[in-house]
């Protein structure tokens, strides 16, 4: 039961994953990149981590989905992006990222009943567990993706802006 869940879910996450790199919406791919983080989060719930899944879906999904939304709506109001783009560009890079991703998950898929999974230690996904980590090991990181968050965030209100004549 859990693998045919896995494949579903991986299923998802790759077809969310592609309509995110092939639309031509910023909105449609935005909403797509929410949906993908969900799935991501169901990895979690699979790997007995529901703190973790929350986390995803609360933090991910959530509050930075609804900034990029934000943002999108800021810097594209006329609907320059769903026409503006001609898209073969995304389209090749697409292709060739997926031929290095499928040339380098074949070996994998392919040993995956070879050799057993590694046990999944005591308290992963757990609250105490994470705030460890987050707070001594991850702590420089953390402090970095937030303070590079907020400078993404000041720019793009900076490039919003209009001045009122």
């Amino acid at each position: 039961m859990n693998a045919a869940l896995f494949y579903m879910t991986a299923l998802a996450a790759v077809v969310t994953a592609a309509v995110v790199v092939l639309h031509r919406n910023p909105v449609v791919a935005a909403l797509s990149l929410a949906a993908h983080l969900c799935s991501i989060a169901f990895f979690f719930v699979l790997l007995s981590a529901p703190f973790a899944a929350v986390i995803q879906i609360i933090l991910y999904a959530g509050a930075i989905m609804v900034l990029f939304l934000f943002v999108v709506m800021l810097l594209d109001p006329g609907g320059e992006g769903i026409n503006g783009r001609v898209g073969r560009i995304q389209l090749y890079a697409t292709l060739l990222g997926a031929g290095a991703l499928l040339a380098a998950i074949v070996p994998v898929v392919l040993g995956i009943g070879t050799t057993g999974g590694s046990p999944v230690p005591s308290g992963f996904g757990g609250v105490e567990s994470f705030g460890r980590l987050l707070f001594t090991d991850y702590l420089f990181p953390f402090e970095a993706a937030s303070i590079l968050l907020l400078a993404a965030m000041i720019g793009a209100l900076y490039l919003a802006k209009q001045e009122i004549d």
